[in-house]
């Protein structure tokens, strides 16, 4: 544990958002361990008159009651990936540097600002900060709450606080994992005629991979970008036996035009021949710009968009009927990274952004 990981356990909501981010990233919240992080949230939010403050296991859910016809969910996970030498958070003049910051206590750091400091707003708010997003699906807070108490969930549009480099990513491709299994006949390689290779008969599994053209639907005005790899291959009994079966493990990341069921009859048709199982599977997600709630948030926080080739929780509200995006500071190609970090200037520009939109001053 980092010397100073339990340090900020106290989360003062009227510092400014960079420093509170700096809080955040010091209260290690590895998936599993939100515990600490989520006490912290939730005695934050509780002192605040003007939001009714719930909890479910490690997600806390904040929300306002004004009155108004709209309602819109602001959302992000407060775990992280496991630790890599990245605790405690340092700055620099330009960056803050740390386990999480860029994925995506940036990001949550901003939400907890707008709940804590705009107590009227243009539209009513439900502010969810849950457990458990970096890992398998049923753990997830977000799901979980979906499943056990839905009216939460219940709004007219969802801001998911991902990082997007400060920039509206909407919708997001689907994601699922097949495997492909080839045969053959054990027999000692010294007399391998007698037998055949199944590792030999994946060959043209990785022939039509190699050959294959990924798709480039424009969706909304957003061109997506499909992709399917090979991500696994296993086989093998012995240094002097022929195999007698191999699996070549596929990915395939679909479009939002795409549902699951599409996507895999898509794949059964590109290895048509061959025995296949579908291992893993995750729905995609339209843009939904045309809905006024996202063709309002669009265009006041710059009018730019970029589709979402990654899987995010996006997908959830979707499935839902609630449209989404993604929008948050941080670049999400340094999620994970050991040095990831997040701009100074994108996370006080993100929260401009969204104060603007929601009827305060920027």
């Amino acid at each position: 544990m980092a010397p100073d990981a339990t340090t900020h356990l106290a989360l003062d909501l009227t510092r400014d958002a960079v420093r509170l981010t700096e809080d955040l990233v010091n209260i290690e919240s590895v998936s599993g361990d939100e515990q600490r992080i989520a006490d912290a949230v939730q005695a934050a939010l509780s002192a605040l008159p003007h939001l009714e403050v719930q909890r479910f296991g490690h997600t806390v859910v904040a929300r306002t009651h004004q009155g108004h016809a709209e309602r819109v969910v602001v959302a992000g996970h407060i775990d992280t990936v496991p630790l890599n030498d990245n605790l405690p958070a340092r700055r620099d003049e330009t960056r803050l540097h740390g386990l999480g910051a860029c994925d995506m206590k940036g990001g949550v750091a901003v939400a907890l600002r707008i709940a804590a400091t705009m107590p009227v707003t243009n539209r009513d708010l439900t502010f969810l900060f849950y457990e458990c997003e970096e890992v398998e699906a049923e753990r997830n807070g977000l799901q979980v709450l979906s499943q056990t108490h839905p009216e939460l969930l219940e709004a007219d549009f969802a801001i998911l606080m991902e990082p997007s480099d400060g920039v509206v990513e909407a919708g997001c491709q689907g994601t699922l994992r097949a495997d492909v299994t080839t045969r053959g006949v054990r027999a000692h390689s010294a007399r391998s005629w007698t037998g055949v290779n199944a590792i030999h008969g994946a060959a043209d599994v990785l022939a039509r991979l190699n050959a294959y053209q990924p798709r480039r639907p424009v969706i909304d005005g957003l061109e997506y970008h499909e992709g399917l790899n090979a991500v696994f291959v296993s086989g093998g009994v012995a240094g002097n036996v022929l195999p007698d079966v191999c699996t070549v493990s596929v990915n395939y990341r679909f479009a939002p035009d795409r549902s699951e069921e599409e996507a895999f009859a898509h794949v059964r048709e590109v290895f048509d021949g061959f025995e296949l199982r579908l291992s893993d599977s995750a729905p995609s997600a339209m843009p939904g710009l045309s809905v006024p709630a996202a063709a309002a948030f669009v265009e006041a926080v710059g009018g730019r968009v970029n589709p979402k080739f990654g899987w995010t929780d996006v997908a959830r509200f979707s499935g839902l009927g609630i449209p989404a995006v993604n929008f948050g500071p941080g670049d999400p190609h340094l999620a994970h990274k050991q040095d990831e970090f997040v701009p100074l200037e994108q996370i006080t520009t993100v929260e401009a952004q969204l104060r603007t939109w929601l009827g305060g001053d920027a």
